[in-house]
This record gives C-alpha cells, sequence and structure tokens, in this order.
C-alpha cells in the first residue's frame, strides 16, 4: 500500500497492493503486475522527501487537462526527481500522444490520500481510458499510470449467492475493491477479480513508530473472523511474517489462508499472522467466529486483510465471485468500511 516512512519517506513501487495481492506502495496484486495495454510511467521503486522537494506550477487536478493539450514538459518538471530517472521527456511525450488520441476530457473516479501520498484517478467519458497518478512532497509527481480499462464483464452482475460479512471488527480502509482495475488491481485476474484488500488507518497512517516492524502496523495482530456459517475446507498456518516490513514471499502469494465452503461457495482469508488460525480442515464455524490473527505473510508488503469468495476450493484454478455483503453496500477503494 502507498507507505511513506516518517523519516525517509519512501514511496515504494505504484502498480500494485496487495500480492495476493500485496500492499506495495499502494497493495499489489498476486498476478502480473503489467497488465496487457498498460502505460506504466511509474518505475520507480523508491523516492525520499528530499527527492520529492521538486518546483513545479502543475497542480494534481491540472494532470489529465495537461496531458490532452500535450503539455509535457509541464507534467515532466513535475517529476520527482528519482521519477524522472526512470523514464525522460521524449518517453512521456511519445507514450502521452497515443494514449490521448481522440479524448476530450478526463473526470474525477476516485481520490485518497494515506501515508503522506495523494492518490487520485481519472476516467474518460467513455469508460475505456484511465489517468491514476501518485502525489508525493509538493503535489511533486512519483507515480503515474495511463491504463486502458476493460468493458463490463457480465459476472459484475452476478453476486454471490450467500451474504457475506466483513471478516473484521471495527474500522477499515478499502485499499483495493471495485470493478475496474484502477479501482481494483485484482481485477485484471479472473481468479481474483473480486478480491478485497483492507487495511487500517489513523489520522491518514497505516502505521505507527518504526514502518520495519510488523507491529508498527495497526492492521497486524487484528482478529480475523469468519464471514458466514461454513466448514473449513483448508488451512495454512506455518508461514513467516514477512520482516522488515517490505520483503514479501513470492512462493506463498497468500501466506497463512484459511479457505471455508459456505455450500458450494468458498470464502479466502489470507495474509494471516504465523500459528494464529485456531481452526482446522473438517470444522464447523459460524458467522463472526474468531479464527485467527491478522498477519503480513506470503506476497504482501504490509499487514492487510485479502478477502474474497470464490467458486471452488482450489486458489489457482477456482474463480473469483462478486461478494453480496451483509448490511453494507458493495465497498470501493477509498472508502472506509465498519462492522
Amino acid at each position: 500500500m502507498i507507505k511513506m516512512e516518517n523519516t525517509k519517506r519512501t514511496i515504494r513501487k505504484f502498480t500494485g497492493i496487495i500480492a495476493i495481492c500485496t500492499i506495495v506502495s499502494l497493495i499489489a496484486a498476486c498476478g502480473s503486475t503489467d497488465q496487457k495495454g498498460a502505460i506504466n510511467v511509474e518505475k520507480t521503486p523508491t523516492a525520499t522527501v528530499e527527492q520529492t522537494k521538486v518546483e513545479n506550477n502543475l497542480k494534481p487536478d491540472d494532470l489529465p487537462q495537461a496531458m490532452i493539450n500535450g503539455d509535457y514538459e509541464l507534467i515532466y518538471n513535475s517529476f520527482s526527481p528519482d521519477f524522472k530517472s526512470q523514464i525522460s521527456l521524449k518517453d512521456l511525450a511519445e507514450m502521452g500522444a497515443g494514449y490521448t488520441t481522440d479524448v476530450k476530457s478526463f473526470q474525477q473516479h476516485h481520490e485518497f490520500k494515506l501515508n503522506g501520498a495523494n492518490v487520485i484517478t481519472w476516467i474518460d467519458p467513455s469508460g475505456l481510458k484511465a489517468i491514476s497518478a501518485l502525489f508525493g512532497e509538493n503535489d511533486s509527481i512519483t507515480g503515474m499510470l495511463m491504463q486502458p480499462l476493460t468493458p463490463a464483464t457480465e459476472t459484475d452482475n452476478k453476486l454471490s449467492k450467500l451474504e457475506y460479512s466483513l471478516p473484521f471488527k471495527g474500522d477499515w480502509f478499502v485499499f483495493w475493491g471495485g470493478n475496474n482495475v484502477l479501482a481494483n488491481y485484482h481485477y485484471a485476474h479472473e481468479s481474483q477479480r473480486y478480491a478485497y484488500d483492507f487495511v487500517q488507518e489513523k489520522d491518514g497512517l497505516s502505521y505507527e513508530g518504526d514502518p520495519t516492524k510488523n507491529d508498527s502496523y495497526f492492521a497486524f495482530g487484528q482478529e480475523v473472523h469468519a464471514p458466514a456459517d461454513g466448514t473449513v475446507v483448508s488451512v495454512v498456518n506455518d508461514i513467516v511474517d514477512n520482516e522488515p516490513v517490505g520483503v514479501m514471499n513470492e512462493k506463498e502469494p497468500f501466506g497463512n489462508v484459511i479457505v471455508i465452503d459456505h455450500g458450494g461457495e468458498y470464502s479466502v482469508l489470507a495474509h494471516l499472522k504465523k500459528d494464529s488460525v485456531s481452526v482446522k480442515p473438517g470444522d464447523v464455524v459460524k458467522r463472526g467466529q474468531l479464527v485467527a490473527q491478522l498477519g503480513n505473510s506470503g506476497n504482501s508488503s504490509e499487514a492487510h486483510m485479502h478477502f474474497q469468495v470464490n467458486d471452488g476450493k482450489d486458489l489457482n484454478s477456482s474463480k473469483s465471485i462478486n461478494v453480496q455483503w451483509k448490511g453494507i453496500k458493495s465497498p470501493v477503494r477509498g472508502e472506509t468500511v465498519s462492522n
């Protein structure tokens, strides 16, 4: 997820959350980090406060129109030094000109601030092209993504048969959630299309103290509850939580995970804390029952809750189902949900 340390103010890669999805600078998804047709102008792994203090005359709200007008030098002057080291003005101009052809305008789709960074996404009236940018210190641009959007699929309107409760208590921030790739990075992958990534934040931060320590993150160690009645079909409980935070285990993308059969629909609770799972395969669980604690295991860059519902118990071959939530509307990126 977007992480900026208090001391180094580090912004990691602006392409993913959660790998199963990892919270990278954003939280990165478990599949490929590059999507067909995407122009990923943001390649920078880090950007410090000193690097992002740039002088620019471009305000965040003016970025889309500047792209349409071809004001690439103005945009480029707003890039952080780290970002400039990854892409030239010529590259930006070539990519921008090709991408904005026939686009008359962009409208803001969502915006949120977390860990010292501001993420804004705009979509054109056709709903097929979008620009997303990550703004750091002094509104410098530290990452940008120009992303063609695929039209809505038939499965968007097919909700799960059961209603599912949020698998946690309290208030949680929706880092990834929605029915397009810029609101929900998982959307590009059929096996995770309707997955969610949730983090906890307080006063715009997801951690307090040393950002390299799991215990600094508000989500780490929080209770995880069964989202509905069902029978546990599989459990992983022995994977070490990633530390220092930011080091990810790509060999075990889901990390410690519980899969629950709800009568032909299977909920997936991923990135759990090592040795915290209190159920085993064959156990019958009730909605709201405590089943584990949240951790930072697997392909995860910080503690967060990855939740999805599938049409099968195999995490690789089954397909994600659009969740019908109990008592709330479908969460969307940038919102806060409460249980």
